[in-house]
Order: structure tokens, then sequence, then C-alpha cells
């Protein structure tokens, strides 16, 4: 798929920019159009863009020209200190997954994927289909669509082995995302004060879902194995946990994946302490080397609670997610979930649905795995070259991330804002410990924009990392 030429033409003004005076002009859209092949409707795209990110103010009838820094008096809002009171956890803040990137940088950190990666398509057609029916004046469904539900519930039960009973659409709940239904589920089984097992390191969202909902964290250590059994048989046997928040599939951020034994064995120590295991199957659609297979699939007994996103693999304005949760949990669930958010957009819940219900989604998610695995192999061997320093712990075989470790006694801040000024932006990994970090790593995707940009990424960060390591 080729690059949307407003784009080309926004990261090309934004590099001229750069080094331009304020109030210079930019050139004009005849100009442009030639320049880059484009028509005059492209070109003003591309301007109103850079316009709305205050790089440049238009005057009608004379052109456009790079934005004047202006002396603004900085507001005061030291008032909400007491207004606001303590934070709650330093993870309310957010995270650098989610600050844009500087303009001009590579961006490794992003946390969904490559536009170029999403079905296009399949999501235009999807959109154009669900406005020619009334899915968006259909009045709402607490539980969601259930068709959609089905769906659900049909993926996961295609892994279940015989002997064990399927899950079915009433055991599956429609939710806004899933953060929505980390909130839900950490306050439904844990609840404020109370402790929730958690790996470390581990997503950030899920530390942010802990915090605001006044869950007390215990971290144990989790490699790119995954977690030891006898440490999360520890933390039970001490803390009284109810919940054990967990990603056995493509670990964000270490790429780990559990073997099918080591399932097994947290699974029987859930069951022996008669618990629940919040599965976060974030990444089901993104595998390479292997075949995900969900560990709920081992659970008919309720213990687990798996939890299932599109917001990543069909698009990050489809914001559908679904949980699975037998017995009365999913009706605790249910209840924590709408004290949130009501119910799902009955349309985007039709787009998801038609979405991954076409033919042409199997086919799609074949490709993405493909592409996947060609990014994932180039930024390895653009690291292995350019910055050997960096240690990557495993070559994930799955998801969006890979996770490096720099050499003890690197100063992480200082390395992250120079990475940055020189033209590459990455996540910190200090902010996906859920205690103190116990090592500096960072956690770069080889998911986001231009990975031909990736051997030049690696570049850039091995010649900062020297600059520390030299005496």
């Amino acid at each position: 798929m080729k690059q949307d030429s407003s784009h080309r033409i926004v990261e090309g003004l934004t590099r001229w920019i750069s080094g331009a005076a304020p109030g210079a002009r930019l050139p004009s859209t005849r100009s442009l159009v030639a320049e880059y092949g484009a028509s005059p409707v492209t070109v003003q795209k591309a301007l109103r863009s850079l316009a709305v990110q205050g790089l440049v103010e238009s005057r009608p009838g004379v052109g456009s020209f790079v934005r004047s820094l202006r002396d603004v008096r900085p507001h005061d809002y030291s008032w909400q200190t007491n207004a606001l009171g303590a934070g709650r956890s330093r993870s309310v803040q957010m995270a650098s997954a989610l600050r844009p990137a500087r303009p001009g940088t590579i961006d490794l950190s992003l946390g969904f994927p490559d536009p170029q990666l999403l079905p296009e398509r399949l999501i235009r057609a999807a959109f154009t289909r669900a406005a020619r029916t009334r899915s968006f004046l259909a009045g709402p469904s607490p539980a969601g669509m259930p068709e959609l539900r089905a769906w659900f519930a049909a993926e996961l039960a295609a892994s279940v082995p015989a002997g064990l009973a399927a899950p079915s659409a009433e055991d599956v709940i429609i939710l806004p995302g899933s953060q929505s239904g980390l909130s839900a589920a950490f306050r439904s089984l844990a609840g404020p004060g109370e402790p929730l097992i958690m790996e470390s390191p581990t997503y950030w969202g899920a530390i942010l879902a802990a915090a605001q909902a006044n869950v007390e964290i215990v971290p144990i250590p989790s490699s790119s194995a995954g977690p030891d059994p006898m440490d999360v048989e520890r933390a039970f046997a001490q803390t009284g946990a109810r919940a054990f928040y967990a990603q056995p599939t493509y670990a964000n951020p270490t790429g780990a994946q559990w073997s099918r034994g080591l399932g097994q064995k947290i699974l029987e120590v859930v069951r022996k302490h008669r618990a629940f295991l919040i599965e976060d199957d974030w990444a089901c659609d993104f595998s390479i080397d292997s075949e995900p297979r969900p560990l709920a699939a081992d659970d008919d007994l309720g213990h687990v609670v798996y939890l299932r996103s599109l917001s990543k693999s069909v698009s990050p304005a489809v914001r559908v997610a679904g949980v699975v949760a037998r017995g009365p949990v999913r009706d605790r669930l249910l209840h924590a979930a709408q004290s949130e958010s009501i119910y799902v957009s009955g349309m985007l819940q039709a787009v998801a649905l038609d979405v991954v219900t076409q033919p042409a989604w199997k086919t799609h998610l074949r490709n993405l795995n493909e592409q996947l695995g060609s990014r994932r192999d180039l930024l390895l061997a653009s690291l292995g070259e350019h910055a050997p320093e960096l240690q990557v712990e495993t070559r994930p075989r799955g998801g969006l991330n890979l996770w490096a470790c720099l050499p003890d006694g690197t100063d992480l801040g200082r390395f992250i804002r120079e990475a940055e000024m020189e033209g590459v932006s990455v996540v910190l990994g200090d902010e996906l410990f859920p205690a103190e970090p116990v090592a500096p790593c960072i956690r770069l995707t080889y998911a986001g924009r231009d990975p031909g940009n990736y051997p030049q990424a690696a570049r850039i960060m091995g010649k900062v990392l020297q600059q520390h390591l030299a005496p």
C-alpha cells in the first residue's frame, strides 16, 4: 500500500519547518503540487494538518507561514494541588506510549500498528454497510450485540479440548476496549485496598487501571518464558489475593509466550487458591512463528476471565473488546463495566462484526503476520549490527514489541532524551514495572511506520549508547 500523499507532504514540510525561521513563508501551493506530484486538494489537506499541529498559520490571500513563537505568561495551576490531593500512583501520568513523538523522529514507541498493517478496505466497506442499516439508530443492549458475543465465544471455543464445556454467547460481555475490561475486572475481583497479583514488567495500561481502582499491586518477576509458578503460589499464599492479571501470549513488553506446561501449573495454583486468572489476550491476532492458544480454553470452571480486544487488529477507531466470564462473576463484571460505560456503540459493534466475519479477514491476518515477522527480523538484525550493547532477551514469536535492556549503570533517562534529540522515540521501560525497575530497559515496536528506517534508528541508538559507555 502506498503512503498517503498528504502524509508525505506533512513529513517533508515538517523537516523544512524545523530549519526555517519563525514567520518564514512556506512554498506556494503550486510549487508543492509540482514537487510532490499531488493535487491542490491534497496539498491543502496537508497544510491544514500542520496548522492543527500549531506549526503553521494561514493568512487568506497571502499564504502559509511558520508560526511565530510568542511569549505567553505561564498559567498558574498551583490551586489544583490542594484540590486534587496526593496522586494515587506515579502510573497515573501519561505513558510515553501515548505521548506523540517529536515531528521527524523515527517512532519506535507507538502502541498501535502502522495504519498500513490494518484492513483499511474491510473497515471502509464495513462502515458503509453499517450506515445503510439501522445500526446507528439501534437501542443499547447491555451485554452487547448477540451476534458479536457469539463470535467471541466461538473464537475461544475453537481451542477448547474435547471433554470440556465450550463458552457460549451468554458468557460474553462486549466492552468499549480492553482498558474498560481491565478496570471492571480489577474493581470486581480485587477492589480498593485489596491485593492484585501482576507480572513485572507488564502492560502500562494495566498498572494504570490498578492505580485508578486503588488496588494493591503484588508484583512477581516475569521473564521471556513467563513467571515462575512458585512465585505465583507464594504471592497467593502470602497476600490472600483473589486475582492474578497476566498475558500468557506475546506479553507486552517482554514478548513472552507461556508454554502449555507452565500455563497448566499456574492454572493449578489459581484453582488451589479458589481465585481468578485475568487473561489479557491482547495479541492473539499478531502471531508470527507460533499458534496462540488461550489458557482460558483449558478452564470451564470459571477461574479464567478472558479478555480479547479488536482495537489493535481491526482499528484503533473501532474500540470493541469482549470478555468471557462464566458464573456469577460475569454479572458482576457487567455491572462494573456499566458503571463506566452503559453500553457500547451499536455502530462500532456492527463494523467490528462485519470485518471479522468477512472471508478476507483470515487472508488479511496471514498477510499481517508475515509482515510483522519481516519487520521484527529487520529490527533485530539492525540492532545486532549497529547497537549490539542493547540486549534483546527473546525473539518474540508474536506481538508487536521487542524488550531490550541497556548495560547496567546506564542513565536510562538521559539515553531516552538523547536518542529522541537524535531522532528516535522509544518507550521508557521504567513505566512498565509495577514496582521498582530491576534493569534499564526500553520497549521498541516493530509495527510502527516506515520500517525502512529501522537500520537508521539502530545506528542512532548505538551511537548514543557508545557515548554513554565511553570512559
